[in-house]
C-alpha cells in the first residue's frame, strides 16, 4: 500500500478528463520510445502529450481511442515538444496500459 496520503481537497485539484486521440506521430527525439499525441478534449480544445506506449500500442490502435488524462498540469518541454496534459495508464513491468472509458463519453467530460 502506498504511504503517500493526500486529502480529498488535494484530490479535487486534479482535473481528470476524457479525450479522444485525433493524431499520433512518432517521437524519435524522445529518450525512450514514445508517441506525440494530439487529444481532443471538446470544450477544452486539443492538447498535446508525449506517451511512452509504443510497446503495447501501434499508431492505428490509438487513433480515435478515448483516454483519461490530467489536463491541469503545467506544460512540460520534452525535447522540442511541449506536452500539455498527462495521459493516464496502469504500469505493468515496463508497459503502460491506457485508462479508457468502457463506453463512448463526450470529450472533455470530467472524471470524478
Amino acid at each position: 500500500m502506498s504511504e503517500k496520503v493526500l486529502t480529498f481537497e488535494d484530490f479535487t485539484k486534479v482535473d481528470l478528463r476524457i479525450g479522444t486521440i485525433v493524431d499520433v506521430q512518432d517521437f524519435p527525439e524522445a529518450r525512450r520510445p514514445a508517441y506525440q499525441l494530439k487529444i481532443d478534449f471538446g470544450p477544452l480544445g486539443i492538447k498535446k502529450s508525449s506517451a511512452q506506449i509504443t510497446t503495447i500500442y501501434n499508431k492505428e490502435d490509438l487513433l480515435n481511442r478515448q483516454i483519461v488524462a490530467v489536463v491541469n498540469f503545467p506544460k512540460k518541454q520534452i525535447a522540442k515538444f511541449m506536452s500539455e496534459c498527462l495521459v493516464m495508464g496502469a504500469v505493468l513491468e515496463n508497459d503502460v496500459f491506457l485508462l479508457s472509458p468502457e463506453s463512448k463519453v463526450p470529450n472533455g467530460k470530467a472524471v470524478n
